[in-house]
């Protein structure tokens, strides 16, 4: 046997060990509402509008209990906790990807206990998940599907942050223990800068954009943001806040200007935030049982934990253990075959690099790949019975080669291909959407950043402090172009300001094309500039606000398939088998990193964050050229 497969061998060997021991213990079995300015008859005003939109909406608050002079012998209420991240993907293989909650899995369990006629109601507990505010506005608009079955909604928080809060604003009821504190600090955008380290180690950046509000590359070369980012971002938050404003008072009965003082107040134990109207009911989980007990007129009732949560048999004893083990992990074989028509889903995630996308076992995607998306969309192409396609994008962007591939690949498509953007789609991001025959975005989606970016880093004062020298040999004038040592020649500078001209123009027709405006006006809205999903619909950068729902609703209609009809879900690209999730792709950048997360990262969350934003830059960086929006952006 050869070494490499020796190792192989031993590895899986050794993986086996690790998961038998892993999984003994895992258990078996913003809305969009218009901001208006307030006015000196807004309390009126906020009664009327919200007695216009209440006129649609199911009458819940007494339907749950059981008809007069009748009693429930027992009252069954879905438990769902909300407590992390709702990633979004083609999902894991076998194992990974039963324990994983991701984005859709979590939507279609609400569905699925809004179809349940043995179900009363939906105890949705909410602790602190990492939401961005495109996720938050899908898990809203599902709870309020759930409501349309005439069953409620209790949102139960202990200390809410403005995710949990905005997520439980979307119920009946919200309950906090006597002990809870609500979080409402407003809307806070930070930029991270690291010029000051790398000055401290004699390291250069030395970068290209094309754009006053292209900042990709600020972060590296400044200490803050520089005036046309910062105005740009300032136009941003204040659209997020107006957002976060318009949907408190749109849910709760408060006005705009009592939820501004709210907000503005910051910290709320859970009596004042019951006094302001924040909340309903100050409770613990045991008086709040016993209290739908009373309402439902019940003489038992039985929380159904982790409702629809699929349950792993992770009993791996007997002879034939270590075989279900190896189906369990693998996935097993795919028997289910269905004639029919079908949309397909294309994950677009993660930065876009050249060559396969890279993820972990869970299926969650860390950068995506033109190769892996190209054949996906190939294959929904070829596929009879894909009626059309609907491209799911969270990415900030990346590679301009990568992102005009894939741009080129949707264009040569015969079927109706609708974007749909998450929490992300900006730059690379938005350059795909563009070839698309829809384009949907939430309305706190982050998008636009049309611009260019390209440079590189230069080690040479880092290589004087360790006492490094180095020696050139050189033919041809731009040779040291892509030199890690020394910062760009003028005649370098030149040559790759040059190419990045022309990439700009590029992006710009295609942009202009793709949206039906002259050029000279799509410039205007472009120069690296974000927007949130709102602003980028007024600006006609996409065509509706709208959850993923809606937008493979809307490929339905450009198929002229009835809106009633069924039509399977399928989901691509395909996730990678166990084996080449764990032995593909470069093996010792993988132990590094590997080392890097369970050593750094865990130390502190800002840490890993600041892992994950290294990590991008090193992969897309890596080309000439990128289409990166500015900064890793975080809304809180």
């Amino acid at each position: 046997m050869s070494n490499s497969k020796a190792t192989c061998a031993a590895r899986f060997l050794a993986l086996l060990l690790f998961v038998s021991v892993a999984c003994a213990t895992i258990p078996a079995g913003a809305d969009t509402a218009t901001a208006e300015k307030p006015a000196a008859a807004e309390k009126a005003k906020d009664k009327k509008d919200k007695k216009e939109a209440k006129q649609d909406e199911p009458k819940s608050a007494s339907e749950d209990k059981a008809p007069k002079g009748k009693k429930l012998a027992k009252a069954r209420l879905a438990q769902v906790l909300l407590s992390s991240s709702l990633p979004e993907g083609p999902g894991g293989t076998g194992l990974f990807a039963d324990i994983q909650v991701d984005l859709r899995s979590m939507l279609q369990r609400i569905e699925r206990a809004a179809e349940d006629d043995d179900i009363h109601g939906l105890v949705l507990t909410i602790e602190n998940p990492s939401l961005g505010r495109g996720t938050i506005n899908e898990v809203r608009e599902a709870i309020k599907r759930f409501r349309k079955s005439g069953k409620k909604v209790y949102a139960q928080l202990t200390m809410a942050m403005p995710t949990d809060y905005l997520v439980a604003c979307a119920c009946d009821e919200i309950v906090m223990p006597e002990s809870g504190t609500l979080v409402l600090p407003g809307v806070r955008m930070e930029g991270m800068f690291y010029k000051g380290l790398l000055d401290k180690i004699g390291v250069e950046a030395d970068f290209v954009h094309m754009g006053e509000a292209k900042g990709a590359a600020e972060p590296m070369t400044r200490e803050s943001f520089s005036e046309g980012v910062r105005a740009n971002l300032t136009s941003m938050t204040d659209d997020v806040y107006e957002q976060m404003i318009a949907t408190v008072a749109f849910d709760r009965p408060i006005t705009r200007k009592q939820a501004t003082e709210a907000i503005d107040q910051g910290l709320l134990t859970a009596g004042r935030a019951k006094q302001l109207g924040l909340i309903d009911r100050v409770a613990y989980p045991s008086e709040l049982k016993s209290d739908l007990q009373k309402s439902l007129n019940a003489d038992k009732l039985v929380y159904v934990q982790n409702y629809g949560k699929k349950k792993v048999d992770t009993d791996f004893s007997g002879p034939t253990g270590v075989l279900k083990l190896i189906k369990l992990m693998s996935g097993g074989s795919s028997s289910s075959k269905s004639s029919g028509k079908k949309i397909a889903i294309v994950y677009a995630v993660g930065a876009i690099t050249t060559g396969k996308s890279q993820s972990d076992l869970f299926g969650s995607s860390s950068t995506m790949g033109s190769s892996t998306i190209v054949e996906a969309l190939r294959e929904a192409n070829d596929d009879e019975d894909v009626a059309a396609i609907v491209l799911r994008i969270n990415s900030p962007g990346g590679s301009a080669i990568a992102s005009d591939l894939m741009w080129s690949k949707i264009q040569s498509i015969d079927k109706p291909v609708v974007a749909s953007m998450g929490d992300v789609a900006a730059s690379g991001g938005y350059y795909i959407a563009m070839g698309t025959d829809k384009i949907y975005a939430e309305p706190a989606t982050i998008t636009g950043s049309i611009g260019v970016v390209g440079g590189k880093i230069a080690l040479k004062g880092l290589y004087d402090k360790l006492g490094i020298s180095i020696d050139v040999i050189s033919r041809g004038a731009n040779s040291g172009v892509f030199s890690t040592t020394n910062k760009f020649t003028e005649g370098e500078r030149e040559a790759i300001t040059s190419m990045m001209e022309d990439t700009y123009e590029q992006f710009t027709s295609k942009a202009a094309a793709g949206r039906d405006m002259p050029v000279e006006q799509l410039k205007k809205l472009a120069g690296g500039k974000v927007y949130t999903g709102r602003q980028a619909l007024a600006n006609g950068l996409v065509d509706e606000l709208g959850t993923l729902d809606d937008s493979i609703a809307a490929a339905k209609q450009l198929a002229g398939i009835d809106s009633d009809k069924e039509v399977k879900i399928i989901t691509l690209p395909k996730s990678p088998d166990l084996f080449e999730s764990l032995l593909g792709g470069n093996e010792a950048e993988k132990e590094v990193e590997v080392k890097v997360d369970l050593g750094l990262g865990e130390l502190h969350p800002e840490f890993k964050k600041l892992i994950g934003h290294a990590k991008t830059v090193r992969r897309v960086f890596r080309e000439p050229v990128v289409l990166m929006m500015p900064f890793s952006l975080e809304i809180k």
